[in-house]
Formats: C-alpha cells, structure tokens, sequence
C-alpha cells in the first residue's frame, strides 16, 4: 500500500507511532486488495496519509486471531494481566505528547484538549491494571443442606470494540482496558476519520508486551468489518459509542447471537439554571458545558433553561464569554476549533436557520467562520422556542439555545421531554431543590454546579435510548464477564 504521509504527520517525534497498517494478531498488515482510505485534517483538508481498509474476510480474520489468544490470556494470573497492563499506561504517559498532536492532526480538537484526552484515555489503562488483580470468587451461604454455594466471574470471551472519532484514544482505553482486564481479547476499529490515534496505542500496547492475538485494531469501511463481527458467535460482546441510529442497528445485527452489548450513544443534555446559583459560575460552566471539544461530544450542553428572574442577565453575560471565545486550528491551542468535517458545518447551519425561522433571537455568531469550510462561530440563540429542530436533535456542534422558564415543574417537564438521557446540568444553591431536581430528571448523570463528572472510577452511561450498560469502575469490567454459579457437594 502506499505510504504518503504529510510534513505534518512526518513532524511526530516518534515516527514508529504512525502507523498506516492494520495490527491484526501482532503483525502489522495490509488488506489482502491493498486498498486505502485518505485519512485528512480538518483544520485544512490536507491529506495526512493513507491507511489500509480491510475487507469482511480479514475481519473475521482479526477475531479468529483473538480467538486463538483468548484462552492463554484469560489464564494468566489477574497480576500478570495487571502488570501489562500498568507498562502500557506508562508507554501512554511517555508518549504524551507525541499522541495528542497525533490526534489534533486528525481530529481538530485544541491541542491543551488533546493533552487532556490522552491523559483520560490513560487513567482507564491505569485504573484497570488495579482492578485486574479484583475479581475474586464471591461465596454465598447455602440454602441447600451440605452444600457449598460459590459464584466465579470469568472473561465472556472475545469483545469488538468500536470507537468513534470525537474521543478517539479515551473511548479506546475506556473498553480495551476493561476488557481485557477482564480477561477478554478484543477486536476494535477505529473510526475511518481518525485512524492514527488507534494505530498508536496499537503500536504502544505491542510495546508493553502484549501477547498477539490480545489486542487487533482493524482498519477500514465501518460495514464492512462490523457486520460480519455481528454475525460470528465465536465474538461474545460488542461495545459500541455513537450515534442511536447506529446503536439501533448493531442491536438488531447482534440478536441472532446474543452477545453482551455496551453502548453508549447520543445525549441532549439540558442545563437549568436556577436564581440564587452563582451566576458568574453557573456561566462558566455553562461555557465549558457546551463548547468543550467545539461542541463536538455526547455530553455537550443541548439546551440552557434559564430562570426567568436571571435571563436576561444570564443571557447577557454569557454572550459575552462566547464572544471571548477564540477560534483557529487546534495547533495553535485555540478554545474552539474546526469541526469534523462539511457534513457537521451543514447540521450546524439547518439547526441555526430552523431555530431563526421559529422566532429564536441571534445574539452573537450566527454562521461559517472566515478561518475555513471546517470552522463555525460560536453561536448564542436566545427565545428558542421548544419545537426548535435544536431543542430535540443533538446538534454537535458550537451553538448554544437558550430559553427561559418559571417553575421547577415546568424545566423538569422540558428537560425530561427528550428520548435521551445521558447528562443533565444543574445550577442551584438551594439543597432541598438540588435533592429533588436530582431524583425527578430522568439522565443518567447529573452535574451540580460543575460540569466535569466523568473519570475511570465512575460508571459512565446514560438512561432511554442514550444507551444500554455503563463504562468504566469496577462496572465496566463486569460488562465484560459472566457469572458462573456453583453448588458443591463433597459427598
């Protein structure tokens, strides 16, 4: 396959990170018709380089190779697992740097974002090299006579893992680290817009001493590899984030198997402020909660509800902070940067010209940024009424639609009125409202006077269709394991 590869890719210190091949049982390998797919920054649509695309076949390939190396891996000793585990976190942290301009090059994010995603991504490998050695038989008190009650958790077996490309390392380590923690080999493929980020980590955990088989990352059309992986029995579970749409699909692919399903897919996060909050907090927060990752992320704020009484206020000063905000190629650490690609310019567009047309009021933004067809100014809508295209569809993108309310019982109403349920903010300083505000909004996270929440101890997920199973904690290596139950008589 051809190897081209920009000045900008060939600027990584450590070139053997920068793969352009698929790592299928320990080898580095091209598809069999040696077929590529271009791989390009979105800050200025230079081609970074080209990368192998598989067919189905050398799919099913990847999950014989786990296959294969299953059984050895599942026995080793939990520490043995632990400790590779540890080395490749270490290898992470080494290469830091090196890793977050690499997925600034493909992705776009701030760079001071990248540095914080790869650090994230890494916090999984660590957390789940202690919680290898954890896993111990639970004994239970019989309720036969002259019987033992045991219950064993063992590895389901081999796991696809399939990541996208917002959080291409994070969402990566968050599953591999669990798995394979478990005792699981996994299969993962990697978005076809950000390859490179997946490759490396690929290259660093053959580094720490990972046998072959254990870890594959395959290449390629989505379809085309995922597909068969939904049909192959010898393939126990499925870990999935994205979009609900495809979240539906995999689910219905996945039934004539039954594998074990993760998935964490689309959020419409709603944040409610409330009179008496902090307001200079509450707005920056709010700030933080909508344009991290220049919007681009399942927990980005989707809706503001502001109380009456501080709208104005909160609308004022907010717009303020938006217009502070600067935009440019995630290289030069900017606060937004460019979005994925044209296909998310148009979302942001129709959303901004439905919401216009319903009555909303553009307050600052309002359309393309001059820097290139990948950027879009950050954007304040203000009176965006609930029947807003951008008040039920997730937007993805830097545009913030604010809207007010009056009574507790009516934002809760309009917060829940959303088949998602990932992530909800809340701004209050009152504990009775903040107590029932948090038992009566139907996500699966809730955010008090902050917004970051997520990290390796915590269970990550949300309720209704944003997703089924939680990741990371001890939780998210369960989801890689069956419990076994056994009734013991030594007669």
């Amino acid at each position: 396959m051809s190897e081209r590869a920009s000045p900008s890719l060939k600027a990584i210190t450590d070139q053997a990170l920068v793969h352009h091949q698929a790592f299928i049982g320990g080898r580095w390998c091209d598809g069999a018709g040696r077929e590529t797919f271009a791989v390009h920054n979105p800050a200025n649509g230079e081609v970074l380089g080209d990368v192998a695309s598989l067919s189905a076949a050398e799919a099913e390939n990847a999950v014989s190779a786990a296959h294969r190396a299953f059984a050895p891996w599942a026995q080793l000793l939990p520490q043995a697992r632990s400790a590779l585990l540890r080395k490749w976190f270490e290898l992470m942290l080494t290469h830091r740097e090196d890793l977050a301009r690499l997925m600034v090059l493909e992705q776009g994010k701030p760079l001071s974002e990248a540095r914080g995603e790869i650090d994230y991504a890494a916090s999984f490998v660590e957390f789940y090299a202690e919680e290898a050695k954890r896993p111990n038989i639970e004994g239970i008190t019989s309720h036969l006579p002259d019987a033992e009650v045991e219950l064993w958790l063992e590895p389901v077996g081999v796991a696809a893992l399939i990541t996208p490309w917002n959080f291409p390392s994070a969402m990566l380590t968050r599953k591999a680290a669990a798995a394979l923690a478990a005792g699981c080999t996994v299969v993962a493929h990697p978005s076809a817009e950000t390859p490179f980020s997946a490759l490396a980590l690929a290259e660093l955990a053959d580094r720490a001493g990972l046998p072959a088989g254990v870890f594959n990352v395959v290449t390629g059309d989505a379809p085309t590899i995922v597909e068969p992986w939904t049909r192959d029995m010898r393939l126990r579970a499925l870990s999935f984030t994205g979009s609900t749409e495809v979240g539906r699909l995999l689910y219905r692919q996945s039934a004539s198997t039954m594998k074990r399903l993760v998935m964490e897919l689309g959020g419409h996060a709603p944040v409610i402020v409330f009179r008496g909050a902090d307001m200079q907090k509450a707005i920056a927060e709010t700030i933080k909660a909508k344009f991290a990752t220049s919007g681009q992320d399942c927990l980005a704020a989707n809706r503001i509800y502001v109380e009456r009484a501080i709208y104005d206020e909160f609308c004022e000063g907010f717009t303020a902070a938006t217009r502070a905000l600067t935009v440019g190629p995630g290289m030069e650490d900017p606060d937004i940067g460019p979005l994925m690609n044209e296909k998310a310019i148009a979302k942001q567009q129709s959303h901004l010209d439905d919401a216009m047309e319903r009555g909303a009021k553009l307050l600052t933004g309002g359309g393309h940024h001059e820097l290139g067809p990948n950027y879009f100014q950050p954007t304040v809508l203000a009176d965006v009424p609930d029947d807003a295209l951008i008040m039920s569809d997730e937007t993805f993108g830097p545009i913030a639609p604010l809207t007010p309310f009056d009574s507790e019982d009516e934002v809760i109403a309009r917060a829940n009125a959303t088949d998602y349920g990932l992530v909800a903010y809340l701004h209050s300083n009152d504990p009775r409202r903040i107590y029932r505000m948090s038992r009566a909004l139907q996500f699966g996270m809730i955010a008090v006077n902050r917004t970051k929440v997520t990290g390796a101890p915590i269970p990550f997920g949300g309720t209704k269709q944003s997703g089924l199973g939680r990741e990371g904690a001890r939780r998210g290596m369960e989801e890689f394991m069956d419990i076994k139950y056994v009734c013991r008589d030594w007669a």
